[in-house]
């Protein structure tokens, strides 16, 4: 029996999640996140756990540390960003997420968003809620381009989506733009370098993930390209946008504005400088939260992680660090008068 923690608030005791993981004797903890937590009340709660269902809490050095027994993390989304994974591999600890899991509810959403942006649709509303009766014009998107940085599960899926709207679509990924084996060949997709995509495009719309490298993408500089009619879409991660850079080109004129789901502190702080911006809408991190995608992970993580505990993680993002400290303590053993200080073996992927 594994002692299982679950921290995603859409899942609940007695749920299928629950009663899939129950069901097969182990024991579950149900600590849902609804907003920024201590990081001793998580520490406390991973103590006495084997495995855990997480939402997106921080999971630093520091707090994985401080959790021995824990073996296995599986995030219930695609972005996994807020588990330092170089700690987790250090420690043992296998970190799974569900690549594609609610690719089509983001893809979706992000249509939405491209249209409430196009036709403002928000402002109306609010317009029409304080007593006013907004009537100002509004763009088509047919004959319009949106640029898609990154070329994941989410934004393949938004392509037919645009493009039965009749928009172009072109594309930028972090791999060269050659592409030999064909992986990237769409008909209707161009692929061209991040500059001509923030030159040519009405609509920037993020879709890759948070790392080092992309952290900070959309800063002054990226924003300078962009036409000043441009909209800026973002449901991936909200460090990859300088958005104080987004406030003063908004304010500016250097673009139009922008549509946010994912901003860099959640819940948006009270002294966040994208409050009261015209032109800027912030969501509360909606894209991925359907009905469909809920169930489709849930279960699908509950699955992954008594997989990652049994040893046998399948979406396992830290695996390669994982195998190559195991490689550097091999080779510690074999190299006679070695003194260096290896990991412990992993508590997975034994």
């Amino acid at each position: 029996m594994s002692r299982i923690l679950i921290t995603t608030d859409y899942l609940r005791p007695g749920d299928e999640v629950d009663r899939y993981l129950t069901g097969r004797g182990h024991e579950t903890t149900h600590l849902p996140m609804v907003g920024r937590r201590d990081p001793g009340e998580l520490v406390a709660a991973l103590q006495a756990v084997d495995g855990a269902l997480i939402a997106n809490e921080p999971l630093d050095a520091d707090v994985l540390g401080r959790v021995p027994g824990l073996r296995a993390l599986v995030r219930t989304g695609v972005g996994f960003d807020s588990v330092d994974i170089e700690a987790a591999a250090g420690l043992g600890i296998t970190v799974s997420n569900l690549p594609g899991v609610n690719a089509n509810a983001v893809a979706e959403y992000t249509l939405g968003l491209l249209l409430a942006a196009a036709r403002h649709l928000v402002q109306s509303a609010v317009g029409v809620a304080a007593g006013r009766w907004p009537r100002e014009d509004g763009r088509e998107l047919r004959g319009a381009t949106v640029g898609l940085i990154g070329y994941g599960a989410a934004a393949k899926a938004l392509v037919p989506l645009v493009e039965a709207v009749g928009m172009s679509v072109l594309c930028t990924t972090n791999m060269p733009i050659s592409d030999p084996a064909g992986e990237r060949e769409h008909p209707n997709v161009r692929f061209v370098e991040l500059p001509e995509l923030l030159a040519e495009s009405d609509y920037v719309s993020i879709h890759t993930a948070l790392t080092a490298r992309s952290r900070g993408l959309i800063g002054a500089d990226a924003l300078a390209l962009m036409k000043p009619t441009a909209i800026l879409v973002n449901t991936a991660r909200g460090g990859m946008v300088d958005e104080v850079a987004l406030v003063d080109a908004v304010r500016s004129g250097r673009i139009a504005g922008a549509a946010l789901d994912v901003v860099a502190a959640e819940p948006l702080p009270a002294e966040s400088p994208l409050r009261g911006v015209d032109g800027i809408v912030v969501y509360s991190h909606m894209a991925g939260q359907t009905t469909e995608a809920r169930a489709a992970s849930g279960l699908r993580g509950a699955k992954e992680l008594l997989a990652a505990l049994a040893g046998e993680p399948r979406n396992c993002v830290n695996a390669h660090l994982i195998e190559r400290l195991r490689e550097r303590r091999h080779e510690s053993v074999d190299t006679p008068g070695t003194t260096t200080k290896t990991p412990d073996t992993p508590r997975t992927l034994g």
